[in-house]
């Protein structure tokens, strides 16, 4: 939350979505008011300010604020995502702690349950506690806490696990009972339960979640111009640890788009930076990846570079309660994979849980572009884009008026198109139009469902094959040929 929004927040008053404190020598305290926001509506608990809206402040230093986040974090279970973080509001320090409404109530702290109700927190009763268990019980498992097929042995990327403990350790927001213990790390990292990977874990810590679930891929297209097409000058599909494809991915974005070059004035040295802002494109993925349906086997994450803008897909609409309205004004986060975004957050890459579009939308204006906007559709999946301006930005105050800013574009032109070794495979074994079975024989594979979701579903998504009877899916006739994608791609890699 920023200033001016802790503020306005201020002038409604404590209600059940905000809570203040004068004070921060109570956890006990904190930590039921969290519970009681995990069990709810979710909710902000800030301290340094009188319940009457008079801002004492608070002398808040790094240890401390990292020794708060230990203690509750340690209290709170099952795990959560909850952001604290240090804001100035005229002049003086307060403790923002955001809360979101838990996925996996009930949440307790220290063994007992509380509620929120109205601008107080109490006690759950054994009613209360028994209506929460019953309404769980008749919601189905989340895909994330599933368990994986994936091996603990063979298949967990010890180094990711590794680099995770790291990178917690340097955001200090994690604390692990034994870091030397993989198992024990993935089970606080809610990646692992009863000696099994969970999904969530398979997507975060396994070597290659792909070969399990071919879904996680994030394809990545450069196009020539603005107008989709069969025209790349570069294509990627990017697999492995959620982690590493996601920084494979951003580096792609960068790669294929220009940067700015600007005089400073006051400055003789040229200033290069990306066109689209680095932290809101970087925010955009990690959203992209942290709240998308994983659990459609036909879902994923696409990124489409045109000369004029950047635009990042993932399959699943907005969650119930966010729209494309309140995402440029923010929001109480609303997670469809708690573990998963719980995961990032610990590891330092989702910095403000339901503020993260607000950034984007600040560090755009500030780079004098136009304001990234969302699309939800409930079957076709969020699309967050970035736009260029339709016009030669006019020169800020800070750059010198006579020297135009120049634009290097940084982009290799006509790269091979690249795609996964199976849709490769499955390109040169489609000879004109083939029958599903008669291309799945041809292959070798007897196993319908792996062909369907390691094969066919990503050749179709990449746009190398297409139906012959598009309006028909499931007819009995429907057969599969290349696209001209496809056959350019054959043609280069087997002429």
């Amino acid at each position: 939350m920023t200033p001016r929004e802790i503020q306005e927040m201020l002038s409604l008053g404590e209600g059940q979505r905000l809570e203040l404190k004068a004070k921060i020598n109570n956890l006990e305290v904190l930590g039921k008011i969290i519970c009681g926001f995990l069990n709810t509506t979710g909710g902000y608990l800030v301290c340094g300010i009188q319940e009457s809206g008079k801002i004492n402040g608070l002398d808040l230093s790094e240890d401390i604020v990292a020794e708060i986040a230990r203690k509750l974090h340690d209290g709170i279970s099952p795990k959560s995502l909850v952001s604290i973080q240090t804001q100035e509001i005229e002049g003086k320090s307060v403790l923002v702690i955001e809360v979101p409404a838990g996925k996996d109530v009930p949440y307790a702290f220290r063994d007992t349950i509380y509620l929120r109700n109205g601008d107080s927190t109490h006690r759950a009763d054994a009613a209360a506690i028994r209506d929460i268990v019953m309404r769980r019980q008749i919601e189905p498992e989340r895909w994330e806490r599933r368990f994986s097929f994936a091996d603990l042995d063979s298949d967990i990327d010890i180094k990711e696990v590794q680099s995770s403990v790291a990178d917690a350790r340097k955001v200090r927001r994690a604390f692990f009972r034994d870091a030397s213990q993989p198992l024990m790390v993935l089970e606080d990292f809610a990646a692992a339960k009863y000696g099994r990977l969970t999904n969530g874990g398979d997507v975060l810590f396994a070597r290659n979640p792909a070969a399990r679930l071919p879904q996680i891929r994030i394809r990545a297209m450069r196009y020539n111009s603005d107008k989709a097409g069969n025209k790349f000058s570069d294509m990627k599909s990017f697999e492995g640890p959620l982690h590493g494809i996601f920084e494979e991915a951003y580096t792609f974005i960068v790669r294929n788009t220009p940067s700015i070059s600007r005089f400073v004035k006051g400055n003789p040295k040229r200033q290069d930076s990306p066109l689209y802002p680095e932290d809101a494109v970087r925010e955009a993925l990690i959203n992209a990846l942290a709240h998308r349906d994983y659990s459609a086997a036909s879902g994923g994450v696409s990124i489409h570079v045109f000369p004029q803008r950047l635009e990042i897909w993932n399959s699943g609409p907005l969650p119930d309660g966010v729209t494309e309205e309140n995402l440029l004004k923010g929001h109480i986060s609303v997670l469809r994979n708690p573990d998963i975004a719980h995961a990032l957050y610990l590891r330092g890459l989702m910095e403000k849980a339901g503020r993260g579009s607000v950034i984007m939308v600040q560090q755009c204006r500030e780079a004098g572009l136009p304001d990234p906007f969302w699309k939800s559709d409930p079957k076709l999946g969020v699309t967050v884009t970035f736009r260029t301006p339709e016009v030669t930005p006019e020169v800020t105050p800070e750059v010198t008026p006579e020297v135009t800013p120049e634009v290097t574009p940084e982009v290799t032109p006509e790269v091979t198109p690249e795609v996964t070794p199976e849709v490769g495979r499955l390109i040169q074994h489609l000879k004109g139009e083939m029958l599903r079975r008669d291309l799945q024989s041809a292959m070798g594979l007897k196993d319908d469902e792996h062909f369907r979701k390691a094969y066919l579903l990503p050749a179709m998504e990449s746009g190398v094959i297409e139906m012959t009877i598009p309006d028909k899916p499931t007819s009995n006739k429907q057969c599969y040929r290349l696209t001209a994608l496809g056959k350019t791609i054959r043609g280069k890699h087997h002429p």
